[in-house]
């Protein structure tokens, strides 16, 4: 296996060490990372349930690696983005870049890349998300949150090939009740949270809550002498939850969620480490997005059965412009300054460019499934799945004359001061649909067998929309047509077992093996073309379909009366045609490429100690290998995968003392170290390991709170993303702040 395999080993060796010592009898716990103990949970009666499994279970007792937080974990730690959770949980990171719509999940070595398919599945209020770009959104007014790891695809259909992460919002109550959170921060920026609750008569609630964050950002911009990314971001939801009768529940649901801010503020280097240049783009641009969402939710329950019918229509409209390579002011970019330019070499074209890129996404879906009564011991599940969405993208270069950048939609710019050198659109219709079912059942006290298979389809047809005048024909190559009609269909079957021994309530041991799928695509039409004449391998019109197989073994223990809990878990995945980016200087496009074979191995460790009530002690360790088994370019086989970080670790303290009868204070720090990281196939460039502290103090009342913050305390440098070309994108540094909380 060679010198890497030998760390993971010793991984092992501890994994195989611990459930030896739980099958002797010691009583072991395993809470989330970062939330209340299982054993504080079972004192106030309110033991933690986890869902992401598709039925109710105590998460003592599930068979997966799961971190969950509650309502009470998400408030204290100051959860207020998907960066916050992922920054909490072993052996998941999420790349941040380029716009707000590209934020790249990276669950135990399964990668996600521009304009790609997701990594995991994201259900919110039992919804699933139905393009990557709806992810990066503010959180609030939230329940839960489960990250699941491993490929969930039996459960959650195509994308799931990852994980899964579900994310459950408060629920309407029945008393008139409610929160409001306002902060200043050092932007300057200010913020609101809150919502309002309250019964709709005998048998209904309401729920309204909503985010507004406004900040004149955080990177400067040294050109314009203004930040590079300020933000006002308007998110709402609304909720209607109503008793039909005894066995009828309905759950009304509408979000949406209004994004103002910048994007495309690139650096160019040739070492992902190197933080020196600051962002000096001469065109501040724009990054507008939305998003709306409305679903319905029906639930008919008797004794035998619960048949549950979940429907939903989302949109999403992005638009991001800005400058383009290389991100310079005009006279000291790259086609603009001569040859003997004391900038650097450059083409003396005496022009520099822009950029404009254009998305539009609308889906509907439907889910129907019936299932037995969690509390019985043979369990049973099966449905269907259906989901159709169209889909519109375009993006182009134009000559940048000063006079700033304009946003370009379906049709090239005519704008004489915006004048179009580039233009490529194209639109997908596509129809998936799945069949699943799932059947649970315990022979014993102390077995259990679960599984699970589940069948996707996807049929896309692409449509390419580019002008006559745009297309990108290659000599030697068949020609791009506009109008072309390009379909292609992606199936799979994704089957997952599992088997779990509890020998004692202390104890839970569980292993299996189980498949994620995720659909394949259409690059622009004659990419491929372009990518061969320049020598890039692995890159064709379409990029084909990835699988991911995974065996898995873990354990959940609990210790010295619940005080100290213990997570682990070891794993080998083999991931076929895995996807990578490349961008292409020639036609300025973004484009998926594939990597035959790939095999990751990892494991993870999680604890935490609860001495006293108001002390808890968190760590995690997660390790991940990865190597490149078969690339048409030989001289990468044995390199690691793209996006993936060695390891991570997270320590954790928090302390709750009684000041007096009614007053508490708070204090909390989170350590994060995220070690080294690969970017791209023929590994150009490794990112040092970055380390990362976030705090938060205060003080709380019944009804109020007051509390400072800071993320990235120490002000860590380091570029959040090296794209191949050099591009880098600058990563957020310190935010501080005050807030208050009033609850009514």
């Amino acid at each position: 296996m060679g010198l890497k395999a030998r760390p993971l080993r010793a991984a092992s060796s501890l994994l195989a060490m611990a459930v030896a010592g739980a099958v002797a009898g010691s009583a072991w716990s395993v809470p989330a990372l970062g939330q209340d103990s299982q054993a504080e949970a079972s004192d106030a009666g309110n033991t933690i349930v986890v869902t992401g499994l598709r039925r109710a279970d105590a998460l003592q007792d599930t068979p997966a690696a799961i971190t969950a937080f509650t309502s009470q974990a998400i408030e204290d730690a100051r959860i207020i983005r998907p960066a916050d959770f992922v920054n909490l949980t072993p052996n998941v990171n999420l790349v941040e870049t380029q716009n707000a719509g590209n934020a790249f999940i990276i669950i135990r070595g399964i990668t996600q890349a521009r304009n790609s398919e997701p990594s995991v599945a994201v259900v919110v209020d039992g919804v699933q998300q139905v393009n990557p770009a709806q992810f990066n959104q503010a959180l609030f007014d939230i329940e839960q949150i489960e990250v699941l790891k491993g490929p969930q695809g039996a459960l959650y259909g195509r994308n799931a090939i990852g994980g899964a992460i579900i994310v459950t919002t408060k629920e309407p109550g029945d008393t008139l009740e409610g929160s409001m959170t306002a902060g200043v921060d050092n932007g300057f920026g200010y913020f609101l949270r809150g919502g309002i609750s309250g019964p709709l008569g005998e048998d209904g609630g309401f729920r309204l809550s909503g985010s507004w964050q406004d900040t004149d950002g955080y990177i400067p911009n040294t050109f314009l002498n203004e930040d590079a990314d300020p933000v006002e971001n308007l998110s709402l939801r609304g909720r209607l939850l109503f008793d039909l009768n005894d066995n009828i529940e309905l759950d009304l649901r509408a979000s949406m969620d209004q994004l103002r801010t910048q994007a495309l503020y690139f650096n160019i280097v040739t070492d992902v480490n190197d933080t020196s240049l600051p962002v000096r783009v001469n065109n501040a641009g724009q990054n507008d997005r939305d998003i709306y969402n409305v679903s319905a939710r029906i639930a008919f329950t008797n004794d035998n059965f619960t048949v549950t019918s979940v429907t939903s229509y989302d949109w999403l409209e992005e638009i991001l412009t800005g400058d383009a390579f290389d991100f310079r002011p005009i006279e000291e970019s790259f086609f603009f300054r001569p040859a003997d330019s004391p900038f650097g070499f450059g083409l003396g074209l005496g022009f520099d460019l822009n950029q404009s890129q254009f998305l539009d996404v609308e889906a509907f879906s439907q889910e129907l499934r019936v299932q037995s009564p969690d509390n019985q011991p043979l369990f049973w599940m099966f449905g269907g799945y259906f989901i159709a969405t169209e889909r519109y993208i375009s993006t182009g270069n134009m000559l940048d004359t000063g006079a700033g950048v304009f946003p370009v939609y379906r049709v090239p710019s005519t704008n004489p001061l915006n004048p179009q050198t580039s233009f490529l659109a194209d639109s997908q219709d596509n129809v998936a649909w799945s069949l699943f079912g799932n059947l649970g059942y315990e022979f014993s006290d102390q077995f259990r067998a679960d599984v699970s298979l589940r069948y996707d389809h996807d049929h896309r047809e692409n449509t390419t929309l580019t002008p006559p005048g745009f297309l990108p024909n290659v000599p030697g190559f068949p020609p791009a047509v506009s109008g072309e009609l390009r379909t292609e269909s992606f199936s799979d079957w994704q089957p997952k077992v599992t088997l779990t021994f509890t020998p004692s309530r202390e104890v839970t041991l569980y292993g299996g093996y189980s498949r994620g799928f995720r659909s394949g695509g259409f690059n622009q039409t004659g990419v491929g073309a372009i990518a061969a004449g320049n020598g890039i391998v692995g890159v064709n019109d379409i990029y084909e379909a990835e699988t991911a197989d995974t065996f898995e073994v873990g354990a959940k223990l609990q210790l010295l009366d619940n005080m100290l809990s213990f997570n682990t878990a070891a794993y080998r995945t083999i991931s076929k045609n895995s996807y990578f980016f490349v961008f292409l200087a020639a036609n300025s496009t973004q484009n998926l490429g594939n990597v035959p074979k790939t095999e990751i191995q990892g494991a993870e460790f999680e604890a935490m100690l609860r001495p006293s009530r108001d002390l808890a002690l968190t760590a995690a360790y997660g390790l991940t290998y990865s190597d490149i088994k078969e690339f048409p370019d030989a001289a990468a086989i044995g390199d690691e995968a793209p996006l993936i970080s060695r390891s991570t670790i997270n320590l954790g303290l928090q302390y709750n003392p009684a000041i007096s009868n009614d007053l508490d204070a708070l204090l909390r720090v989170d350590y994060r170290r995220t070690g080294k990281t690969w970017w791209d196939v023929p590994n150009t460039t490794v990112r040092d390991p970055i380390e990362l502290v976030n705090a938060r103090v205060g003080v709380e009342g019944e009804s109020w709170g007051l509390h400072a913050f800071a993320t990235n305390l120490f002000n860590e440098e380091y570029n959040a993303e090296f794209s191949p070309g050099g591009f880098v994108f600058k990563a957020r540094p310190r935010v501080y702040g005050v807030e208050a909380t009033v609850r009514y």
